[in-house]
């Protein structure tokens, strides 16, 4: 007999051995055996913190993850409306897609047992076909392990002690090696593009520059926005808020990382270089456009590439509206304002400057001799304080006072400054009164938490020194005998909740109190100047609260006559939803006159 058959007899002997020892099967489901507590089984996902980013899909090497919408869940702003839906018979447990959720909604669990005859059963979605399963988490979406990056590049900025100095530029901007680490955090989920008013191709964008493709970056930024470094400098940056990352984290720098691509085109002719727009054969439409601010600049610039014979009055020596009276030089210098109107001029744009419709040229003429015409005439006029003796000398409203300060004059508001309101403006009034030496204090009715201005004016206003008084509602000024202004008496107010909804400030009895002043600059809104607008043409305007009612295509009440911007009862009332408004309308005119 050989070896190997002498093998084959005893091998099968060698399982005696394991007599009398202890079983390793059970007797299932009569008896539990006991796992380990890190054991991965199926997973569960928090439906109420879950966004519906598709992380979790975009990593699955096994395409056992998607994105499915559920009738019990609702999309808003920030949350995409879909959940994550996983195929058991792709999934390999790897729990990668937990290491890159953002939110920490998705987990594991050590429930791993499901019998079904049914193999559509294995298509589960976590949350909603086993809500029970919270209580067996067993592999978590821990921050500290994620294979996201949950702190942004800090921005480098001018030291406050100095900037107070000048009217510096207050960010320096990100360097191409910050802008590279920065661009890779982001996940590419695309929230942010659908919170954007114009809609931007944010995550095509910032992947160019994660790759060092920067003229690309340009290119795919100037597609669906005029204004990009404007917006890069200034924007409210809705985006960021509903930034994925947000959720646990810092949000993706998506204004700065605008800001860093679109100012390596240093002039105009960069730009024309890198853009490269398709500018169609001059076709016989002409269109006037009322307003050289974002909105007009915009409408003005795509109809342009469209072929469309583009001009554009506008009452002021310089182009930008607001973005170029009301932002200070220290956010938004003037060089690039004129940089990005300079390229729409090479593409056929024309303005003509200290012109005033109304006056210098009538509105019936420009209406007569155009197709089509858009309106962009912002908010001129300022809101008044309603309080005794605001007549007095000393007394600015922003606008005049922003206006003079970015003309270059000194305005004179003395040593000690109260400004009145909490939004952007207000921030922009107590900052630039602070670079004219003034010692600073802003009364707001509300809280600190409560104020719109952007919270990183009003982290730099603090940095700078200025006085926020919150809770305080202005009553009367005081003024001398000259009839100039010497303090500003006020109100504490208590907040107050009603119906659940926001607190609302309401006076203190008997806590008058006055602080001494030399000026006083009211930041409490604007309102628009409709004296343009021959009577026939006013009286058939429809209008809501005092702003021009216009549809989805920004077309108002009066035939072939478009609106857009401030002026207009449509979005928010900042330069990215005036853009919008602008890129909005051109493709209606384009539509309405070409047939398409």
């Amino acid at each position: 007999m050989s070896i190997l058959n002498l093998k084959g007899i005893l091998t099968p002997l060698t399982a005696l051995k394991q007599m009398g020892k202890e079983p390793h099967t059970i007797n299932f489901p009569d008896e539990q055996k006991n796992i380990s507590k890190i054991y991965r089984g199926f997973h569960h996902n928090d439906l109420d913190l879950c966004i519906g980013c598709g992380n979790c899909e975009t990593i699955c090497m096994n395409d056992a993850i998607d994105m499915i919408s559920l009738a019990e869940i609702a999309g808003e702003p920030g949350d995409s409306g879909l959940r994550p839906r996983i195929d058991y018979g792709r999934c390999c447990y790897c729990a990668l897609c937990v290491d890159v959720c953002p939110s920490g909604s998705l987990n594991m669990t050590s429930e791993f047992m499901k019998v079904t005859p049914d193999p559509y059963d294995f298509l589960m979605t976590p949350g909603k076909d086993n809500p029970e399963a919270v209580d067996k988490l067993s592999f978590t979406a821990d921050m500290d392990t994620s294979l996201n990056l949950f702190d942004r590049v800090p921005m480098r900025e001018l030291d406050p002690e100095e900037r107070v100095k000048s009217f510096a530029e207050v960010f320096l901007g990100y360097n191409e090696e910050e802008a590279r680490i920065e661009a890779n955090r982001c996940i590419s989920c695309g929230l942010c593009t659908e919170n954007c008013p114009v809609h931007m191709h944010i995550p095509e964008y910032i992947n160019a520059i994660a790759n060092a493709d920067d003229e690309a970056a340009i290119k795919i930024i100037y597609d669906n926005n005029d204004l990009p470094e404007m917006c890069g400098k200034v924007c409210t940056r809705r985006c960021e808020d509903v930034c994925a990352l947000q959720v646990r984290g810092e949000a993706v720098a998506i204004r700065w990382l605008k800001g860093y691509a679109t100012t390596r085109a240093e002039n105009a002719e960069m730009i024309a270089e890198i853009v490269k727009p398709e500018v169609r054969e001059p076709n016989q439409y002409k269109v006037g456009i009322i307003g050289a601010g974002p909105a007009g600049l915009t409408a003005g610039y795509y109809l342009a590439l469209k072929g469309y014979d583009i001009t554009i009055y506008e009452a002021q020596k310089d182009p930008g509206g607001m973005i170029m009276y009301g932002i200070p030089k220290y956010r938004l210098p003037y060089d690039s304002i004129q940089k990005q109107v300079d390229y729409m001029k090479k593409m056929g744009v024309k303005i003509h400057f200290n012109t005033k419709v109304g006056k210098d040229i009538s509105f019936n003429e420009i209406y007569d001799n155009s197709d089509a015409v858009f309106m962009g005439i912002g908010l001129q006029d300022a809101w008044s304080l309603g309080i005794q003796d605001e007549d007095a000398e000393g007394v600015w409203s922003a606008v005049e006072f922003l206006g003079k300060a970015n003309a270059g004059e000194t305005p004179d508001i003395g040593k000690r400054v109260v400004v009145v309101g909490g939004g952007d403006v207000s921030i922009d009034c107590s900052r630039v009164s602070k670079r004219f030496g003034a010692d600073v204090f802003q009364s707001y009715r509300r809280r600190i938490q409560d104020m719109p201005a952007d919270p990183e004016e009003i982290e730099g206003a603090e940095q700078e020194h200025i006085h926020i008084m919150p809770q305080t509602i202005p009553t009367r000024v005081i003024k001398d005998e000259k009839g100039h202004v010497k303090g500003m008496e006020y109100l504490k107010a208590e907040m107050v909740s009603e119906g659940g909804g926001r607190p609302r400030p309401v006076a203190i009895e008997g806590s008058e109190t006055i602080i001494e002043c030399d000026a006083i600059i009211a930041a409490i809104g604007q309102k628009a100047n409709y004296e343009l607008l021959p009577k026939e043409i006013a009286d058939k305007l429809e209008m809501v609260k005092d702003k021009i009612k216009v549809n989805e295509d920004r077309l108002t009440s009066i035939p072939k006559l478009f609106a857009g911007g401030d002026a207009v009862k449509f979005g928010n009332s900042d330069a990215i939803s005036a853009i919008a408004d602008g890129y909005a309308a051109t493709k209606a005119i384009d539509k309405m006159l070409m047939g398409k």
